[in-house]
This record gives structure tokens, C-alpha cells and sequence, in this order.
């Protein structure tokens, strides 16, 4: 008997927070559901980022076993699953399904409502993410008369599955990562891209953090270090010059006779790399001023370390993020600015304002009560190990597959082997 096609359309090969995802929903795919389903994966582009990763990775060349051959389907499949922005959800299989990280923001765009409304099925990595697109209606209106048609909204079932990470691989040890060209002792990390917005504007909110840094351990004698692993999306000389040309710019604006350092990591790097990088014992707790997440995959990986994690008390993270076992600074919802909005990022829409007052208090309080922090940490790090690994996403994702229609196949039709006639000869 064939069995179901399902064929999953993903930016599995890349580098990006969207490859990462993808190959820890393929790989769960695949363990699921292997005997049962024939599956076909079809990589697609994000943005510019490399798409090298599983030439890089020996461990997920078992991928390349389930590629398809050439861009031709053999059959519409039973089962179409896309892992992308909802914007290009297509239902292209008997049953589709989108898995997207989705909207960083309280209003998603149209297309995206319109993408979702296509699909059987949605699944978003966070509450936030279903909440927003759920609530996001506009109106349609006939170009001719003016007159309104009814409302664009999502009214076809979502539900969350989170981004679980892999134990096996970020967990506490003993860093061999070679961090020997900075000085200090005590070191805060920031992991995310540098976006448009101007100064406070960009989505990470990497500029106001690092006027922040800057402006709270001016002039100190005792000071921590910042390092930003951080890029605008590349990972090209020209891209990490132009990074530390906006460092450069930001620093010049502060005045002070002795200002504390920032250190810039810059290229792509193995999960074994990045989770030397958070254990490290020069690194002693992340921080983002994220203005909106998805989910926030690097938060709960650095949390498992059981090292601090300070950021905003708004968005995605905040499903996996305890405020009793982490720091989840105070702000305000106001409307994106128009440098850092674009077709994704509607300016109409909100999110995250920080309040400034509290970051220096925290970044100062976190390196002069450290211990204080780290107790709350270890209690984290243990509920995020618990209740958001990859195998607890593996295990809601089997649920929700075990719901999926179930589609007649063509069976080959076998006819029995007729035997050969003898051969009548005349009687003489």
C-alpha cells in the first residue's frame, strides 16, 4: 500500500532563528512518523542568511536523505506542511499545515491574517503569536463602490507549539572557547540580529542598549564587559564593519574620560560553539531589550545554563520566561516608529518601550548583588529543561499530528499470473 506524501517546504539549510526551528520540526517529522508517511523536504531561501548549515553539520546530513529531487511533486501531497512567515502560507496539500514563530508586534499584517485563513491548520511558537493573529481584522473594501465586503480575519484553527530546545546540546559544561582577548572578568552577553530603527527604535533594541552600557559604568573603576553576538543579517567583513561603525557612532555620543568595554562576536557558529560561548565563565548573564518575540529561541537556550537572563516583560518569551526565576524589565506599548517599520512591522501596530531608568539599575544591581541573581536562575534553568525541550515539543507535536484526517491511497492493482495455455495439435 503507497503511503501519505507529506512534503515540508522550510528554510531548513540555513542559518537563521527560521532554519533552526525548521530542522528541529523536521527532525521530529521524521521520528514520528517515518514508517508511516513518505516525506519529501524542500529547502527554501531566508532573507540572505548563508545557507550552508548542513554542509557545516555533519549531524543533520540525514536531512539530505529526504531532499527532493528536482522542484516537481510526484502527487499533490496528503499532507503540506510550510514553516515560514504566514504571508506565503500556500495550500498546496490535501491537508496544510503553517508553522510560523509569527508577529513581534499587537497588530500582524493583512497578508499574514490572509496567509492563515488559507491553511487548515496554524502553528505558532508562542501564545503572543496566535493571540495577535487571532486578533488582527480589517475590513475589506470594494474598489469600485467604496462600500465595505465584511471583515479579513483568521477564523480556522491555531494552536501553539513551542520551540523546544535540544538538552543534548545546551546544557551546563566546562567552556573551551577562546574569550582570552577580553579582560574583564564579568561579562554580559547580547545574542540577536541588529535591525533597522533609529537610536532605542530597532527591534533587539541593540542601540539603546548599548547607550545604556555605556552611560550606567562611565567613569567606573570596577566595570563588567558587553559582548554582542550580534549582525544586521550577514555574516561579510562589510557586515561586521558596519556593525562596529555603529558602535563607534553611539560611543562618541557619550561624554566620559574612561568608558566600560564592548566586545563584538560577529559570523556564524555551530549550536556546540554557541553553547561554549553561553557557558563561558567570563559571561555571566544575557540581556535583551527586545521590543517584541516571536518566541525568543536564544533566551531559553542561554537559560539552561543556569546563568541570568534579564530582558522585557513582554511577548513571546514571556511563556517560557518565570518572573519569579528571571529579571523581566517594566515598560510601556507605543507604536513602532517609522524607521524600524516596514511590511511586516506596521506602524500602526505596538510594541515594547522600555523603561530606561530601570536598565542601568538592573545591569548595575546584577554585577554588584550577583549571587543574588543566580539563585533565582538555577530555578529557571530547571523549568525551562523540564517544560521546553525539544522532546516535550516533539511530544505536542505528535498529539496534534494524531488528529490529522486520514486520506485514502491507490493501492497497485495485482492481477494473477494466467499460465500458458498448451498447444492443440491436429489429430492425424
Amino acid at each position: 500500500m503507497n503511503k501519505p506524501l507529506c512534503a515540508v517546504y522550510a528554510p531548513y539549510e540555513t542559518y537563521s532563528g527560521y532554519g533552526s526551528r525548521s530542522r528541529d520540526v523536521i527532525k521530529a517529522l521524521i521520528e514520528l512518523k517515518k514508517d508511516e508517511w513518505e516525506i519529501k523536504l524542500i529547502p527554501c531561501a531566508w532573507g540572505n542568511t548563508p545557507r550552508n548549515f548542513i554542509e557545516d553539520n555533519p549531524e543533520w546530513e540525514f536531512l539530505n536523505e529526504y531532499k527532493m529531487e528536482g522542484m516537481q511533486l510526484p502527487k499533490q501531497p496528503d499532507y503540506w506542511c510550510q514553516i515560514t512567515i504566514p504571508s506565503e502560507f500556500n495550500n498546496v496539500g490535501k491537508f496544510s499545515f503553517g508553522i510560523t514563530a509569527g508577529i513581534e508586534s499587537t497588530v500582524a499584517p493583512v497578508n499574514w491574517v490572509e496567509g492563515c485563513q488559507r491553511m487548515d491548520l496554524v502553528l505558532g511558537s508562542s501564545q503572543h503569536t496566535i493571540d495577535v493573529l487571532k486578533s488582527s481584522k480589517f475590513q475589506k473594501i470594494d474598489e469600485r463602490t467604496k462600500q465595505p465586503l465584511g471583515n479579513i480575519e483568521w477564523t480556522k484553527e491555531g494552536k501553539v507549539l513551542l520551540e523546544g530546545v535540544r538538552t543534548d546540546v545546551y546544557k551546563p559544561t566546562k567552556s573551551n572557547f577562546n574569550l582570552d582577548g577580553i579582560e574583564e572578568s564579568f561579562a554580559y552577553l547580547f545574542t540577536g540580529h541588529w535591525l533597522n530603527g533609529n537610536l532605542g527604535e530597532d527591534r533587539k533594541n541593540v542601540g539603546l542598549l548599548i547607550k545604556a552600557f555605556f552611560e550606567t559604568f562611565k567613569n567606573k573603576t570596577k566595570r563588567p564587559a558587553l559582548i554582542l553576538k550580534t549582525s544586521s543579517g550577514g555574516s561579510s567583513y562589510m557586515d561586521r564593519d558596519r556593525i562596529l561603525a555603529q558602535i563607534k557612532a553611539i560611543k562618541e555620543t557619550v561624554k566620559a574620560y574612561k568608558l566600560p568595554n564592548i566586545y563584538l562576536l560577529h559570523g556564524d557558529f555551530t549550536d556546540e560553539q554557541m553553547n561554549d560561548i553561553y557557558n563561558h565563565s567570563k559571561i555571566k548573564a544575557m540581556i535583551s531589550l527586545t521590543k517584541g518575540e516571536g518566541f525568543g529561541r536564544p533566551l531559553l537556550e542561554f537559560s539552561l545554563t543556569g546563568k541570568p537572563v534579564i530582558t522585557t516583560n513582554w511577548s513571546g518569551h514571556i511563556d517560557f520566561l518565570k518572573p519569579e526565576y528571571s529579571t523581566l524589565l517594566p515598560g510601556e506599548l507605543k507604536n513602532i516608529h517609522e524607521s524600524a517599520a516596514n511590511q511586516w512591522l506596521l506602524k500602526e501596530s505596538k510594541w515594547f518601550n522600555i523603561d530606561y531608568g530601570a536598565v542601568g539599575n538592573v545591569l548595575v544591581d546584577c554585577f554588584k548583588n550577583y549571587k543574588n541573581y543566580q539563585q533565582k536562575s538555577i530555578k529557571q534553568a530547571n523549568y525551562s529543561k523540564e517544560n521546553f525541550s525539544w522532546e516535550k515539543m516533539k511530544e505536542k507535536m505528535g498529539e496534534y499530528l494524531n488528529e490529522f484526517p486520514t486520506f485514502a491511497q491507490p493501492m497497485e492493482l495485482k492481477l494473477p499470473k494466467l499460465n500458458k495455455l498448451p498447444k492443440l495439435e491436429k489429430v492425424k
